[in-house]
């Protein structure tokens, strides 16, 4: 890549800002300062020495406190990558301030906060958006595609599996809300249905504070099941979506970006169903993905969205809500050891999600 200060910049680039300069800052300041379209102008950060790391590679401007930044750079866009428990508060600084803003996911720490969030965000006009990062995953666009198409038919059931090791820098949060809720999105977004009923199980095994382990059972409108399993104790890091209906199997890897259909020939991927029952081998297709960062996609979609060009949709603040909403079913019903139901679920969990 060329360095940021080789970069031709557009004449109608956005001027951004990045707020929190952790691991996944990090990579939001790497992502933006390659993108023409976008100009990094600053960075913020309550560490002194997080800044220093950014300004020895960066020709940007470190700040301190982000209403500093604020009224210093007349910014027109911030990235949010502040831990969770920050989101809302560093979100209406923002607003107040009149600048686009994408908020890492989760929205934030708790349905209330990302109601406020999204309310406010709404009435002032402004372009937000919440990073769930795998919506952006060339194998999910892909397999959203093949669902649409019915090249599986009915849906039966998806599966998740998302583990790995204990992360030391995630401290105000558990693996519910940090971890689960990549894959709570991707399903909803994929189902497409309301959510009726969830039911999960939960464990503190190495973290010092919160849940590290959850399995969870989820039923939608349409009948289609789905498992979760995540834990931060796995040694190896894992990350797959199974989704199985009456026409096969899809089999996706998110870090390697591999979409793999399975055939039932009983009912045959290339044939009308007929009525046909019954589950046996058939073919198996590997489809070619044009692989491409995720961040680097969601950021590009972020500034073409501010920029007024035509670009694939955000994902909107209330499918956050959602997410959030989702998490704290299932932390309740962990801590009940029962399930949660209609009236008792959030009421963004009672309407569809298409995209």
């Amino acid at each position: 890549m060329l360095p940021t200060d080789l970069i031709e910049r557009s004449t109608d680039s956005v001027k951004v800002g990045v707020i929190g300069l952790g691991n996944m800052g990090k990579h939001h300041v790497r992502v933006l300062s390659e993108m023409p379209h976008a100009h990094l102008a600053a960075v913020c950060d309550p560490s002194e020495l997080a800044i220093e790391d950014i300004l020895r590679a960066r020709n940007v401007k470190g700040y301190l406190s982000i209403e500093e930044m604020f009224e210093k750079e007349k910014l027109d866009a911030v990235t949010i990558a502040v831990p969770t428990s920050f989101h809302e508060e560093v979100s209406m600084a923002a607003i107040a301030a009149g600048v686009h803003f994408l908020v890492e996911k989760p929205i934030a720490a708790t349905v209330e906060a990302a109601r406020r969030v999204t309310e406010a965000a709404n009435a002032s006009g402004l372009v937000a958006t919440v990073g769930h990062i795998e919506r952006y995953n060339p194998a999910v666009v892909a397999l959203k595609r093949g669902l649409k198409a019915g090249e599986l038919g009915q849906v039966f059931q998806l599966r998740a599996i998302r583990t790995g090791p204990l992360p030391g820098r995630i401290q105000d949060t558990g693996v519910v809300v940090d971890l689960a809720t990549h894959d709570l999105d991707v399903i909803r977004y994929l189902v497409g249905e309301p959510v009726e009923r969830v039911f999960a199980e939960t464990a503190r095994r190495m973290h010092s504070a919160h849940e590290d382990l959850s399995t969870a059972l989820m039923r939608f409108a349409d009948g289609t099941i789905s498992l979760l399993d995540v834990n931060w104790l796995t040694p190896v890091k894992i990350r797959e979506l199974t989704v199985v209906g009456d026409g096969g199997m899809y089999r996706l890897d998110y870090i390697t970006q591999n979409l793999s259909f399975y055939e039932n020939s009983h009912i045959g991927y290339w044939s009308d169903i007929g009525g046909r029952q019954g589950v046996s081998e058939g073919n198996m297709v590997r489809y070619r993905i044009e692989r491409q960062e995720p961040l680097r996609v969601e950021l590009e979609t972020f500034v073409d969205t501010i920029r007024g060009k035509e670009a694939i949709p955000l994902v909107p603040l209330s499918d956050g809500i959602a997410a959030v909403a989702l998490a704290e079913a299932l932390k309740r019903s962990a801590s009940t050891h029962r399930a949660v139901t209609n009236g008792d679920l959030s009421m963004e969990l009672g309407v569809p999600l298409y995209g």
